[in-house]
């Protein structure tokens, strides 16, 4: 099978224009999953759930997400990169919808595999025009675009904070924020690359096992997304109950992670541009094993908490590297973006439970010691990033300039 595309010539300013669509649409994105996580207290209630049924209904989007993801190269060959990331991220934006109205434990289950499905199908759309788009600028801006997402997130989230606030019904608030939030991602979507498959290309298979390549930094990938998971779910717990701080101080712990995160993408562009991917991934790696070492055998809260943030500082690029990287690693590239981001659903799926069950079996300290492990994982494996890191010039943008597709799989 080849990856041959119908080449397209693009201008500088359409591929700088490119750019800030799919940054557009990585924010839209994220909001949506801010929009349904603070209303999720209102869709137990709604849905009459006990918290361990809740807990099982919040399995679902990531089992949808990864039985999806497969089909979005599939789905970008037939219709194009552009048209596809259109339909797949106008399906996600209103999938927001479905939760809010699930009367039962059944039907909540049914709503979040679709709602899990067409977000993961999105983001393979979303990553695989970055990598393209990162491509033809040749730098780095796939930090940025997640950093993007972060931002998406916390909008969506303050402003489901407001609508929670107020006691406005999900069911409103979610019809509302998903009609809006269709309209500015079709919007963004104009200016996104469009990438054509050849007519002569075989479209790739429905469902296919990831490719090697995509294995090997997915690993990479997992390390960071469940030092990730852990840490965001964790954290307040783990300054709560083994340092024994107050539950405001244990809330900042998240925050204070959850920015460090943030901060670091947005500004991680930069950093993988002068020192590279793997440079910049290995320092990451040593920074995240510091900063677990430092939440374990921390002396007090604040100790805790400045190993929860660099913690956090360590991992925030990992994952957006590992997509570049799957972007640039074989002749399928969707393929392998959707076999990281389904490694890395995985990852942050079992994070949660697997601290859990070896919390109950010995302790948080000796949970977050496998977390540690873990984060010296990205200082052995940096390496496989390498293909994170563009090494052809001819890939820089001008008039004139052709590229194959990183979409069109």
């Amino acid at each position: 099978m080849t990856n041959d595309s119908t080449v397209t010539v693009y201008g500088t300013e359409q591929v700088k224009r490119a750019r800030i669509a799919v940054a557009a649409v990585f924010t839209v994105h994220g909001a949506v999953t801010g929009s349904f996580a603070t209303r999720v207290p209102w869709i137990q209630d709604h849905a009459g759930v006990s918290a361990g049924q809740l807990g099982l209904a919040l399995a679902f989007p990531a089992i949808g997400a990864s039985i999806a993801m497969p089909l979005a190269g599939r789905i970008s060959h037939r219709f194009g990169a552009r048209t596809a990331l259109r339909g797949l991220l106008t399906l996600w934006t209103l999938a927001l919808i479905l939760p809010a109205l699930a009367p039962n434990l059944v039907t909540l289950c049914a709503a979040l595999f679709v709602y899990g499905a067409t977000a993961g199908m999105s983001d393979v759309a979303m990553n695989a025009l970055g990598v393209e788009v990162e491509n033809r600028l040749d730098k780095s801006i796939m930090s940025g675009l997640h950093g993007m997402w972060s931002v998406g997130a916390l909008i969506g989230s303050a402003a489901g904070t407001v609508a929670a606030h107020t006691a406005t019904d999900a069911r409103t608030h979610h019809l509302l924020a998903a009609l809006v939030l269709t309209a500015l991602g079709l919007i963004a979507c104009r200016d996104v690359l469009d990438i054509q498959s050849h007519p002569d290309e075989e479209p790739p298979p429905r469902f296919t096992l990831p490719p090697k390549s995509a294995l090997v930094i997915g690993a990479v990938g997992f390390c960071a997304v469940f030092a990730e998971g852990a840490s965001l779910d964790w954290s307040a717990v783990y300054l709560r109950d083994v340092l024994d701080s107050s539950d405001g101080l244990a809330a900042a712990s998240t925050t204070a992670f959850a920015l460090m995160m943030a901060v670091a993408r947005i500004a991680g562009d930069r950093i993988v541009d002068r020192f590279g991917a793997v440079r910049t991934v290995r320092t990451g790696g040593v920074m995240a094993t510091a900063g677990g070492l430092l939440i374990v055998f921390s002396p007090s809260p604040a100790a805790a908490m400045c190993g929860f943030g660099l913690l956090g500082l360590g991992v925030a690029v990992v994952v957006p590297l590992a997509f570049a990287a799957a972007g640039r690693s074989g002749p399928n590239p969707s393929q392998a973006i959707a076999g990281v981001a389904t490694i890395t659903y995985t990852s942050g799926l079992i994070a949660p439970s697997a601290i859990g069950s070896l919390a109950e079996a010995t302790s948080l300290v000796v949970s977050f010691g496998v977390v540690t492990v873990l984060a010296f994982g990205l200082v052995l494996g940096a390496g496989v990033l390498r293909s994170a890191d563009r090494k052809v010039a001819g890939s820089a943008v001008g008039e004139g300039t052709t590229t194959k597709s990183a979409a069109g799989s």
